[in-house]
């Protein structure tokens, strides 16, 4: 490592050269000592002494060599993904899911149920708490193993994980979520609005990783917005950006009711499930279904057209359970971009769907690690992970 250290900063060298070694090794092809010793900018005989001490915590794992190797092999050591896990838990409008994840985003397992959009705050939560212990034990794991856990919801979310302000659930705004997860997991609960964790897992593993300036849409039986700046989720000053559906004159409060009113849906069906009718409809080329399309795209390009504007981002992404009939969808959203903006940007559909506020939320907590356990520059010493 570079830089001068006094005598009561030789514990201090020693964390730094640990975590040197942990990135040189993490999400890497099993390497020689030789080879972490060159990535992590240290001697070999410091690389070695570190490693072994790794091993003996169980963060570092020695590799056996190939079958057919000849003579003595170069001792070579990965990485334990394994050695601490995240979980991931998203609860929307009428489904609640939940992934559990190692260290490297790796999904174990995930599991989901559905809820009823009418429930109130005790039956949601009894789905959740039902979905959390089934993810755990699919994975073979307890909630006292995770290390860190995001949870995703709609609306406003203060620092402390409470819900500020929630209009799409029932009895939700003033719940204090993250003490409710406190009861199921162990580590840092986090808790963060569904759209921006939708937005970040696009830039993660969807169709945004290339991209540094994203407007990723909800498109759903609600409306909302996710905004990447700079590559990272912005949430405002107090966790309000992207809500730009507040304004009724952007049109999102509206949107879905002209999919909801199409004449076509059949008699007793369900009004949440209209839309994927007049898409089917749309898609044979229905009149009334394709113009239902078109009043609704309307709505939804108007608040995306200000978001454009006001950021010039590099992509848009369409997801939300709607992005699965993008093929009506997508060209008439951006020919009413073009109308609005003075530089239409390109627009894709989502790669994850509807899983991707699952996704995101995985990667919340694993970037909370990052910066609390694997940052050298957070001061903190990683704790010694279960055996």
């Amino acid at each position: 490592m570079t830089g001068q250290f006094a005598g009561g900063d030789l514990s201090r060298l020693r964390q730094l050269n640990t975590l040197a070694v942990v990135h040189a090794l993490r999400r890497q092809p099993p390497r020689t000592l030789t080879e972490v010793a060159r990535a992590a900018g240290l001697s070999r005989p410091a690389t070695e002494d570190v490693v072994r001490e790794l091993e003996a915590q169980g963060w570092v794992a020695q590799v056996d060599p190939a079958a057919g190797t000849m003579g003595r092999p170069a001792r070579r050591y990965r990485f334990r993904s394994d050695a601490g896990w995240v979980l991931g838990v998203d609860i929307g409008g009428h489904t609640v899911r939940a992934i559990v994840a190692d260290l490297d985003g790796q999904t174990q397992f995930g599991t989901r149920q559905p809820v009823s959009p009418a429930a109130g705050r005790a039956d949601r939560l009894a789905v959740v708490d039902k979905v959390v212990a089934e993810c755990l034990a699919g994975a073979g794991r307890t909630g006292a193993e995770m290390w860190a856990t995001t949870v995703a919801t709609s609306g406003l979310v203060d620092a402390t994980g409470r819900v500020a302000l929630s209009v799409a659930l029932p009895e939700w705004t003033g719940l204090h979520l993250a003490e409710h997860l406190r009861r199921l997991v162990s580590g840092a609960v986090l808790v963060e609005n569904d759209s921006r964790l939708a937005a970040l897992a696009e830039t993660w593993r969807g169709v945004a990783r290339y991209a540094r300036d994203v407007v990723y849409l909800l498109a759903g039986l609600r409306t909302g917005a996710g905004l990447i700046i700079a590559g990272q989720a912005h949430r405002g000053f107090g966790g309000a950006a992207g809500e730009i559906g507040a304004l009724p004159e952007m049109g999102w409060i509206r949107a879905q009711e002209h999919l909801r009113d199409w004449p076509g849906t059949p008699d007793g069906a369900d009004p949440d499930d209209s839309a994927g009718f007049v898409f089917a409809a749309a898609r044979e080329g229905d009149r009334s279904a394709l113009a239902a399309v078109r009043r609704y795209v309307k709505d939804l390009a108007l608040g995306a057209s200000a978001l454009v504007l006001a950021l010039d981002p590099q992509l848009v992404v369409v997801g939300g359970g709607f992005s699965r009939s993008a093929d009506v969808i997508l060209e008439p959203f951006r020919r009413e971009l073009d109308k609005r903006c003075i530089r239409t940007p390109e627009v894709l559909q989502s790669a994850l769907g509807e899983d991707a506020v699952a996704v995101g939320a995985v990667k919340h907590a694993l970037d909370h690690l990052e910066r609390h356990i694997f940052d050298p520059g957070s001061g903190l010493a990683a704790p010694e992970p279960p055996r």
